[in-house]
C-alpha cells in the first residue's frame, strides 16, 4: 500500500496483471490486510475481480498461504509477489506450461547478481537449483517473480504445516517439474528506499513517454 507518484503500489501492479488479460486475482494479505481490502474491494473500479485469503492466527510461510487459498484458485494459475512490477509475456508463460506436462514453471531473468543475489542454476530448460540464501557456486539466474502452477502442484504441500519457497519449489525441481521461461525485461520492487526511487524513476518516464 506504500504510495508511489499518489497511488498505492499494488494499483500498478493489478493494472499491469489487467493489461496481459489476468482479470480474476486473489491477494494472500496477512498483517493489516484489511487496508488492502478496504482500498481495492472486489475489483470492479479496475475491471478485475479480486478475492481475499488472509493468514490465520499461524502463519505458514508463503506457500502456506498459496495452500490456504487453494480453494479460491482454478487448475492453473499465477503466483507473483506484491511488492514487485513484473513484466513478462504472461500469455506465453501459462501457453509454455499447460503445452508441456510439468507441474510448474518459473520466470528467470539472468540477473549476475545486478538486482539482489542471483538465486537459480538453469539448465536445458530446467530450474535445476533454487537457493535464496548462502548460494552455493555461481549462480547466474534469480527467480523473477512470475510462476505458473497446475494446482495439482498443491498436493505437495502438506494443509495447515508452514511452507516456504526454496522447500516447494526444490520439491518440483527433484521431481524435474519446474520449467525455467527466460525473461529479458528487469523487474522492479519496492523491498528498500533504492529500490523504491529506481520504481518511481521508471513510472515516471513511462508518464511522459504516453504525453
Amino acid at each position: 500500500m506504500i504510495l508511489v507518484n499518489g497511488k498505492p503500489f499494488l494499483e500498478y501492479e493489478i493494472g499491469l496483471l489487467k493489461r496481459n488479460g489476468i482479470d480474476d486475482i486473489v491477494l494472500c494479505v496477512g498483517y493489516k490486510g484489511e487496508k488492502v481490502e478496504n482500498y481495492f474491494g472486489s475489483g470492479g473500479r479496475w475491471g478485475v475481480r479480486i478475492r481475499y485469503s488472509y493468514d490465520g492466527a499461524k502463519l505458514m510461510g508463503p506457500i502456506g498461504a498459496l495452500k490456504r487459498a487453494e480453494s479460491l484458485l482454478e487448475n492453473s494459475f499465477f503466483v507473483t509477489y506484491g511488492d514487485a512490477y513484473l513484466r513478462v509475456d504472461y500469455q506465453g508463460v501459462m501457453k509454455t506450461l499447460l503445452g508441456s506436462r510439468r507441474l510448474g514453471l518459473m520466470a528467470a531473468y539472468r540477473n549476475h547478481n545486478e538486482y539482489g543475489k542471483s538465486d537459480l542454476v538453469v539448465k536445458q530448460g530446467y530450474v535445476v537449483r533454487y537457493k535464496k540464501e548462502n548460494h552455493p557456486g555461481k549462480m547466474e539466474w534469480v527467480n523473477f517473480g512470475v510462476t505458473a502452477l497446475r494446482k495439482r502442484a498443491l498436493t505437495l504441500v502438506a494443509s495447515g504445516e508452514e511452507c516456504n519457497e526454496e522447500d516447494f519449489y526444490g520439491a518440483l525441481i527433484s521431481r524435474r517439474e519446474l520449467l525455467a521461461f527466460p525473461v529479458r525485461e528487469r523487474f522492479y520492487e519496492i523491498g528498500s528506499p533504492r529500490s523504491l526511487r529506481e520504481f518511481q524513476r521508471f513510472i515516471l518516464g513511462q508518464s511522459r513517454q504516453r504525453q
